[in-house]
């Protein structure tokens, strides 16, 4: 982890959750209360009624950054973002006769996992970074507190596992055994030469954690365990992960699916 966190924590009925991130993350933390306080790090989590929020301390870049996935764009995604015709649906084999069982193993903030998810996949999330895993975590848990009057939204949240590991230990674990039907990769995207500002979640992400260097190594892991196929998400204009031609791909504007093809997928 490349930076220095402070927690901040305005209100002393959240202090102990406060400190139990400040412990989880463990990078020399400040717990203060006012917001108003100066700190020296460039990036703070904040612990508060709404949550955990990932807040640039001079706010100059992009605003706080916190996983949702109850309103905004992926809310609106859930219920009408085109179910079984989505590219990522394509791209993992999901029919109206099979769901893959799948494995996230660069989660993030968890937007692909939880659209896998909705579309009734079970999906198993993996997060290395313990900075990330706190924010997808408590996207998790608030959204939990939602689904108790929402039954569709609880049975998607039923469907998503996250645990906090290294992928490449925890396709270890797995033995060589193929025990997941699809594995999807979603490494860290190049850093654009140009100076346009990407989304503020990219801006945050390439701050905190970094490249995946990795990746090339993870996408021949994933090869061995997967029984169908690994699917890679990449910028349009990216080279093929470990130089591995796939065996498809499904462009889209921006970005495209490299489909690495095990066997066929049930008809």
């Amino acid at each position: 982890m490349s930076q220095v966190i402070t927690i901040i924590c305005p209100n002393r009925k959240f202090y102990s959750r406060a400190v139990a991130i400040s412990k989880r993350v463990n990078a020399g933390h400040i717990l203060v209360e006012d917001v108003k306080t100066e700190s020296s790090s460039l990036y703070s989590l904040q612990v508060d009624e709404d949550g955990v929020s990932l807040i640039e301390s001079n706010l100059a870049s992009h605003g706080p950054v916190k996983v949702d996935f109850v309103n905004g764009s992926i809310g609106h995604r859930r219920r009408y973002g085109g179910g079984n015709g989505q590219a990522i649906a394509k791209a993992v084999g999901v029919s109206g006769v099979f769901l893959p069982s799948i494995l996230d193993l660069t989660a993030g903030l968890g937007t692909d996992g939880f659209i896998l998810a909705s579309l009734g996949c079970d999906v198993e999330l993996v997060e290395r970074n313990p900075i990330i895993y706190c924010l997808l975590e408590d996207g998790i848990r608030r959204a939990i507190d939602s689904a108790a009057t929402d039954k569709v939204l609880m049975e998607i949240i039923r469907r998503l596992n996250l645990t906090e590991n290294e992928s490449i230990d925890f396709l270890s674990q797995l033995r060589g055994a193929r025990r997941v039907d699809v594995i999807y990769l979603d490494p860290m995207f190049p850093r654009r030469q140009k100076a346009a500002k990407v989304k503020k979640e990219m801006q945050a992400f390439q701050s905190i954690v970094g490249d995946d260097p990795d990746a090339d190594a993870l996408l021949a892991r994933a090869m061995n365990v997967a029984k169908y196929r690994v699917v890679v998400k990449r910028p349009n204009h990216a080279r093929f992960l470990g130089q591995l031609k796939p065996t498809y791909s499904l462009k889209g504007k921006s970005t495209r699916f490299d489909i690495y093809v095990n066997r066929a997928i049930p008809k």
